[in-house]
């Protein structure tokens, strides 16, 4: 009976926690207003044609495909544009320069903020990694 006991409860903690992890369609009205902002000053003409949430996250796509994770209060956390340039605006201006001097003719397609810095990926797919100061830490390609 205990193991019948401990069964259910793992059993029941495992269905929860894949309920939470979950993204649910959301009307675009519900995401914060600082992702709304974010998307219209810096995504100018493109509309957000889906929105969903998750329990720690909102995501976003855009009319061209562009794919934007937000914090729950509507910090920008990732950017994926595929193979469109991510708006200087939103990279710091260190990375604009390294990428631009060690990587001609390349653009930052995604752009992830973490814990450490900045994870980006180029057009050309390599991935970067820079601390918040704009130091480049590693490489991928």
């Amino acid at each position: 009976m205990k193991m019948f006991k401990y069964l259910m409860m793992a059993l029941m903690c495992l269905i929860s926690s894949s309920l939470m992890a979950d993204d649910t369609p959301i009307p675009i009205e519900q995401l914060p207003e600082t992702a709304r902002s974010f998307v219209q000053t810096n995504f100018k003409g493109q509309k957000i044609m889906y929105a969903e949430k998750d329990w720690n996250s909102f995501e976003c796509r855009l009319a061209d495909g562009t794919k934007i994770e937000f914090s729950k209060k509507g910090a920008w956390k990732k950017i994926d544009r595929k193979n469109v340039a991510v708006p200087e605006g939103i990279v710091p201006e260190t990375i604009i320069e390294y990428v631009k001097a060690n990587f001609e003719g390349c653009v930052v397609t995604k752009i992830d903020k973490e814990r450490y810095g900045y994870d980006i990926e180029l057009s050309n797919d390599i991935d970067l990694k820079f601390n918040y100061q704009g130091v480049l830490i590693g490489m991928d390609d």
